[in-house]
């Protein structure tokens, strides 16, 4: 049965990435992929629902210190007909990794829907409801917190949607703060970041390379590129809250289809880190297991 990721990590030449785990969601699959029959795609539901991992990406890359997305903050609440979601635990995983709130040199958001905005603040944005109180402050406050331009007009200029960062307890407290990043740009030493629109219009992923040149391989963290293993052996899975389907269909087969490239799904149960490797002319997952150097 399909569990909730642990805490792993995989290395890249001198530099790190850690999945850190902040909570679960269990999904309504009819929701998430309307349409899809589960009978022919066993060991992906569990008791009939859909999980999804909640994490962060720490990136250790020389002297930085990179956070991936926040996660869905210290919550737990139901969604009628939707998801059981709980949150919370990110801040003690990165503790547990010798590191504060205050370490982090940078935070990075793919992109800004409620699950990967979560510890934004210090008030916990809950889905499709009012924020109960008034932040005081963002949560990691030394750090850069970057996005693409046009995430952050899109957000910022109509109304959320369900899923939708909140403003009150994301928007504003990075408004007059955050920093626009475009593709190519880097943002530490052999990290840099990737235009990956579809899912949201300014979607990124985030590419992690050996700075040294000595290792080939590079890791990619594709955020909400994919939303579970399933979408690897058939990438024609649509996800509910795609913005533009098709657009997000193209981005993930061009990932899909890359050579020497380690995959770092943050919504995957069991095992964020893997590979993926070509079955005739389908693909599928395989996961690396454990903590792993990318060769």
């Amino acid at each position: 049965m399909p569990q909730p990721a642990k805490r792993s990590r995989i290395t890249i030449g001198d530099t790190t990435i850690t999945y850190l785990p902040d909570g679960f969601g269990a999904h309504n699959p009819d929701v998430l992929f309307p349409g899809v029959d589960w009978t022919t795609r066993p060991g992906h539901l569990q008791d009939g629902q859909l999980l999804l991992s909640f994490g962060s990406f720490l990136i250790r890359a020389g002297d930085q210190r990179v956070l991936v997305d926040l996660a869905v903050g210290k919550i737990d609440v139901d969604v009628p007909g939707v998801a059981h979601l709980e949150g919370g635990a990110l801040l003690r995983n990165l503790a547990d990794e010798g590191l504060s709130a205050e370490d982090i040199d940078t935070v990075v958001y793919t992109h800004l829907h409620l699950d990967h905005v979560g510890w934004t603040s210090d008030v916990a944005p809950l889905p499709n409801a009012p924020t109960t109180g008034s932040p005081t402050g963002l949560t990691f406050p030394r750090a850069r917190h970057l996005m693409s331009e046009d995430e952050w007009q899109y957000w910022s200029t109509s109304a959320a949607a369900l899923g939708g960062p909140d403003a009150e307890a994301v928007l504003k407290p990075l408004d007059g703060v955050v920093e626009f990043v475009k593709s190519g740009d880097t943002v530490a030493p052999g990290v840099t970041v990737e235009a990956t629109p579809g899912h949201t219009p300014g979607h990124l992923a985030i590419v992690v390379r050996d700075p040294s040149g000595a290792r080939t391989e590079s890791v990619c963290i594709v955020g909400d590129i994919l939303h579970s293993s399933a979408q690897v052996g058939d990438p024609d899975l649509v996800f509910s809250s795609d913005v533009t389907p098709d657009q997000a269909r193209a981005v993930r087969d061009r990932v899909l289809a890359r050579p020497d490239t380690v995959i770092a799904a943050g919504h995957f149960t069991d095992d964020v880190f893997g590979r993926v490797t070509s079955v005739g002319d389908a693909y599928a997952w395989a996961p690396l297991g454990g903590s792993s150097d990318a060769r």
